[in-house]
């Protein structure tokens, strides 16, 4: 899964995000999901979340359980 739609992301979740250091290289940060700062339902570049760590980025991944 892909990370552009809110409804697949919920706190807790596994997922790869790009920080905005990161956007030209690509470089992914795995974490774990605090928050949800994105408002509306799809984002194409991925939805933006707050990590435990306190990352922030847009996901572009979601890891299986």
């Amino acid at each position: 899964m892909n990370g552009q739609n809110r409804n697949d992301i919920k706190p807790g979740l596994s997922v790869s995000i790009v920080l905005k250091q990161d956007q030209r290289t690509g470089k992914l940060t795995r974490g774990i999901v605090k928050d949800i700062l994105t408002n509306s339902g799809t984002h194409p570049h991925g939805i933006k979340v707050r990590l435990a760590d306190g990352q922030v980025g847009r996901v572009k991944e979601i890891h299986p359980s």
